[in-house]
């Protein structure tokens, strides 16, 4: 029989989410023929009792399990030689804080099954907790504009039991009529735009929102050929864009004059151009100021992200003369208020888990018992001391 283990998060910052709740391990080992063990931990959002509860074996060593599950990377000394473990181990872009994990791996014979990685043939991702990153980054925005001006307030995400009772604020409450711009066309995006119908403030087409004021709270959703044109002939091809990035220009100064609040889903690379650029924000016409800045690359699509904020301070002014940072909430049009949490799902840890755990059950779990999986392939980083075909392109990283 199979044995799968449930790893406690060891990584700082702790992450409190889990990769299977308590009732998913049970409906694995009812479905299939294995034993889920779970590693005892003080911090999960579903705490031990709910796994003993359920009738499953709490451990202190995952040594004797074939297959172990987390979330965040896993400390190098805690690494079990010759296992498969399944985590966000963010060595793929050769991330050079992570260069001794990779290393790691390949010395202890790991066999490394990426969640980023997973992907159906089309190379759609099958795992990830963008949908709730862009829910929280969502509240977070709207919470900070209302700090900001000091026209309402929200309970942030993470004093919440649940979606459920942070959605409920929403309920009775009357938003400005402030105009926000969505951009990104995943998952992130589509959490944002979630919340933008239980807030149930209005969409309207992109060239609406630039042309006319409202009387209410509005929003627009900027992806494709309303954010990109190529510098030539102002055309948009979604796989020439990919393929070519640098070809195109960013459509996003157009809205700078009439966005209050942006919300920022777009994946972004040095390669494509950045949503604006600082000295845009002092040419007298740049009226955003609230970001939330929810893929929070430093430095990145919003230049003016200066580093990821922590759940517990979320947001931090920038001025904007000199660029510094500086208190936020001043109710200042002269300080952008940037949210820049790098975490985000972990403030809905119980949501996220459970959405994260039934895509593991649906699409993952059947090809991992498989003796042979397209999909677990393409995931696999490495296994028995080697980098995969797929992934040789990291030898110069990860071979010492």
């Amino acid at each position: 029989m199979i044995q799968i283990g449930l790893l406690r998060e060891e990584k700082v910052p702790k992450d409190v989410r889990v990769a299977l709740t308590s009732e998913q391990c049970v409906e694995i080992q009812n479905t299939y023929n294995v034993k889920i063990v779970v590693e005892t931990s003080p911090d999960r959002c579903y705490g031990d009792e709910d796994y003993k509860n359920a009738g499953l074996e709490m451990v202190t060593d995952l040594s004797a399990c074939d297959i172990i599950l987390g979330i965040k990377e896993v400390p190098v000394d805690k690494l079990i030689e010759g296992k498969t473990y399944l985590f966000f181990s963010h060595t793929k872009k050769k991330q050079p804080y992570n260069q001794k994990l990779m290393h790691a791996l390949i010395k202890k014979h790991v066999r490394m099954i990426d969640y980023e990685c997973l992907t159906h043939a089309d190379g759609q991702r099958i795992l990830g907790f963008g949908f709730f990153a862009g829910v929280v980054g969502a509240h977070n925005g709207l919470l900070t504009y209302g700090e900001k001006y000091d026209v309402y307030s929200l309970k942030p995400a993470h004093e919440c039991k649940d979606m459920e009772e942070m959605s409920l604020q929403y309920q009775h409450l009357h938003f400005p009529n402030f105009k926000i711009a969505v951009t990104g066309s995943g998952k992130v995006a589509s959490g944002v735009v979630d919340v933008m119908a239980r807030t149930d403030i209005e969409f309207v087409e992109p060239e609406d929102f630039r042309k006319n004021d409202y009387q209410y709270p509005v929003y627009t959703h900027l992806k494709g050929n309303s954010l990109y044109a190529r510098k030539d002939d102002n055309t948009y091809h979604r796989d020439d864009f990919h393929a070519h990035p640098e070809a195109y220009k960013c459509l996003f100064r157009n809205y700078l004059s009439c966005t209050d609040i942006l919300m920022n889903g777009i994946y972004w690379d040095e390669h494509i151009e950045r949503l604006f650029e600082k000295k845009d924000i002092q040419s007298g016409t740049f009226k955003v100021n609230v970001i939330a800045d929810i893929t929070c690359d430093m430095e990145g699509s919003v230049p003016i992200n200066g580093g990821a904020s922590t759940i517990d301070n979320p947001v931090y002014g920038i001025d904007k003369k000199t660029f510094n940072k500086t208190q936020p909430f001043q109710n200042s049009d002269e300080v952008i208020d940037v949210m820049a949490v790098d975490n985000l799902p972990n403030e809905l840890p119980r949501d996220a888990s459970f959405h994260f755990g039934q895509h593991l059950i649906k699409f993952i779990i059947p090809e991992l018992l498989k003796a042979e999986s397209d999909i677990i392939e393409r995931a696999t980083i490495c296994k028995a001391g080697k980098l995969t075909p797929l992934f040789e392109y990291l030898a110069d990283y990860a071979y010492q």
